[in-house]
Formats: structure tokens, C-alpha cells, sequence
């Protein structure tokens, strides 16, 4: 009974830590800027600060935050189901072709405009291209196992061709439209530059779906992390919960994409910074691992935006200073720690160092 209590205080605590990080994040890309100073800043919040930066900070701050928030909470959802479903802790959007589809669906509903080129329209047409390259490689890898079957490992491998393949096709794409690509940048590399209230409105539904639907999945994820055999022995149909979690991981990849872009390795990113944060190696209950990641994406989201803003202060280029995107960031932050796992495994697997 003690252990028991013990145990829990020891989550709460660190839930309570990896709620106090994103806190920190989100109170920082309130602050940083150039138009407004910290201290300005606090006074908006606080509503003893001139009408123009209340509004600066309000409209157009505060947005950009919450979008942080929520298309990280989105891509570490993402991540967790796909690692769980692919029993892979190196699968994340990027590698299975959800990533690509919907980067792919969202270049696309901008260059055609019109009422898909709105946020809603964006949000549409991501959600059908991730849906595009999850069923792709669904189908590609069921052929090459044989029906009813969906190996792990061959998933993995297709996706990351898959992937290949959409990303090619967006560049085509742009290259047909070349006066377009600056526009287009913002989705290829992933910003949260202009995020405003409309994207907001449009992406907190599918966050919150994703992240109640992950944890009421978390069970599934549980057993399917496992093997197949185990998950069959127990009673469960392999082969359709593990379509039912691709497309969630479908859901989150499109809303997070819809919003700001590709932002590089959150999905990877955040299952395992929300592991290192509890305190667990390896197979971890859903139930705890998916809300802990959907928080740790949102704060490696919004303190990324917050370098990305320092580091464009630091870089000027004459009268316009360089725009440092988020995903740049991530990007670096990601083939850190994905260099980290890869050496990890392989002292695990071989009994030495890459």
C-alpha cells in the first residue's frame, strides 16, 4: 500500500514538472519578441500595458502560443501511437508517409486557394493527404506480407519509402508553381510565424480528439506494443486496431501539419523526452505516456518558436532580419537525440558503441 502511494506521488510529481516546463515555454514565447519587451509584455497580460501592445500581445502572441501548444500536444500523440502500433521507437510521422501526405495535402489546398486554402480548407485537405500516405503504405506493406497481415518492421521500412516518394511530389509541385515556394517554405520546414486565432479555432478540436482518443486507446497501444501473438492470444483483432491507430496518428499528424507545417521529429521527440521525464524505459502505460507526450510536444514546440525568435534577433540581414523557422530547430534537436537512441540500441543489442 505505502509502495503503491509512493509510486503515485512520484508521477504526480513528475507530471507536476513536466507541467511546470510547458508552463515555463508558453510564459516565454509570450514574452520574447521584438516589437514588445518582456516587461511590456507582462504589463499586457496584465492589462496595465498601452492599447497597442495589449493587442500586439493578445491577437497575435497568444495564438501563435496556443497553436504551439496544441499542434506539439498533436505530433506527440502522433509519435506515441505510432512507436506503439509499429513496436518502433525510432517511427514518428516523418518515416511512416503521414507526415509527407498531409505536408503534400496542405501545399496543395495553398496552391489551389479558394475555400481550401483556408484554415478549415488546409485542415481538410492535410487530413486527406496524411490519410493518403498512411493508407499507401498500409497497402504496400499488406501486399508485400500477405493479406491480414501488417509486420512492424515492413511498415517501417515501407513508410520511410513512402515518404520519400510524397516529399518528391510536393517538391514537384512547387516547382511547378515556383513563384509560390516562399510562401510554401513555412510548411515544408514548419513555423508558427503568422498563427492567429483562426488557426486556433480550427486545431484545438482535433488536439483534444487525438488526445482523448490515445487514452482511451491506451490499452490497445499496451498489448500491441508487445507482439502479435500475445495480442491475438488475448483476444484482439491485430491487423484493424492497428489500422484504427495509424489513423489517429493520421488525425494528429494532419491538424499539427494543417497549422504550422512540418515540424521535424516532435513525434519522436516527445514519447521519449516523456519517458526520460517519468522515469521509465521502454514499454511504458499509454494511459500515463500519451498525456505526459502530448505535453512534452507542446513544450518542445513552444520552446523551440522561442529559440527560433532569439536566434532570428541574433541574425539580422540588413533592414529584414533572417526568419529562423521552429522546425529548423527541431529539426537539430531531433538528429540529437535520434543519434542518441541509435547509439543506445545498438550497446543494448551488440554490446557496443556506434
Amino acid at each position: 500500500m505505502n509502495r503503491s502511494v509512493g509510486r503515485g506521488a512520484t508521477l504526480a510529481a513528475r507530471f507536476g514538472l513536466l507541467g511546470l516546463c510547458v508552463a515555463v515555454a508558453a510564459l516565454a514565447g509570450l514574452l520574447v519578441g521584438t516589437a514588445v519587451g518582456p516587461g511590456t509584455a507582462l504589463a499586457a497580460l496584465a492589462g496595465v500595458a498601452d492599447p497597442l501592445s495589449t493587442d500586439l500581445v493578445r491577437e497575435l502572441r497568444a495564438p501563435r502560443v496556443l497553436v504551439g501548444l496544441a499542434a506539439g500536444a498533436c505530433l506527440g500523440v502522433a509519435g506515441t501511437v505510432l512507436q506503439a502500433v509499429l513496436r518502433n521507437p525510432l517511427a514518428s510521422p516523418e518515416v511512416t508517409g503521414v507526415g509527407s501526405g498531409a505536408v503534400l495535402g496542405a501545399v496543395l489546398g495553398t496552391v489551389l486557394g479558394g475555400p481550401v486554402g483556408t484554415p478549415l480548407g488546409v485542415l481538410a485537405v492535410a487530413l486527406l493527404g496524411g490519410t493518403l500516405g498512411g493508407g499507401v503504405l498500409w497497402l504496400l506493406a499488406g501486399r508485400a506480407a500477405g493479406p491480414g497481415t501488417a509486420d512492424p518492421l515492413r511498415l517501417a521500412v515501407v513508410g520511410v519509402l513512402v515518404s520519400a516518394v510524397l516529399g518528391g511530389t510536393t517538391l514537384l509541385l512547387l516547382t511547378a508553381r515556383p513563384q509560390l515556394a516562399g510562401s510554401m517554405v513555412r510548411w515544408l520546414v514548419g513555423s508558427l510565424n503568422g498563427r492567429g486565432w483562426e488557426h486556433w479555432a480550427a486545431l484545438w478540436p482535433v488536439a483534444l480528439t487525438a488526445v482523448v482518443l490515445a487514452v482511451l486507446l491506451g490499452p490497445v497501444l499496451a498489448v500491441l506494443g508487445v507482439d502479435d501473438d500475445h495480442a491475438r492470444g488475448v483476444g484482439l483483432a491485430v491487423s484493424g486496431w492497428r489500422s484504427a491507430g495509424v489513423l489517429l496518428a493520421v488525425l494528429a499528424t494532419g491538424g499539427a501539419v494543417a497549422a504550422v507545417g512540418a515540424l521535424a521529429f516532435v513525434g519522436l521527440l516527445a514519447p521519449h523526452l516523456a519517458r526520460a521525464v517519468l522515469g521509465v524505459r521502454g514499454a511504458a502505460d499509454p494511459r500515463l505516456l500519451v498525456p505526459a507526450a502530448a505535453a512534452a510536444g507542446a513544450g518542445t514546440v513552444v520552446a523551440a518558436d522561442v529559440v527560433a525568435q532569439l536566434l532570428t534577433a541574433l541574425a539580422p540581414a540588413g533592414d529584414r532580419p533572417i526568419g529562423v523557422p521552429a522546425g529548423a530547430v527541431t529539426a537539430v534537436a531531433g538528429a540529437v537525440v535520434l543519434i542518441g537512441i541509435v547509439r543506445r540500441r545498438s550497446r543494448t543489442t551488440v554490446g557496443g558503441a556506434l
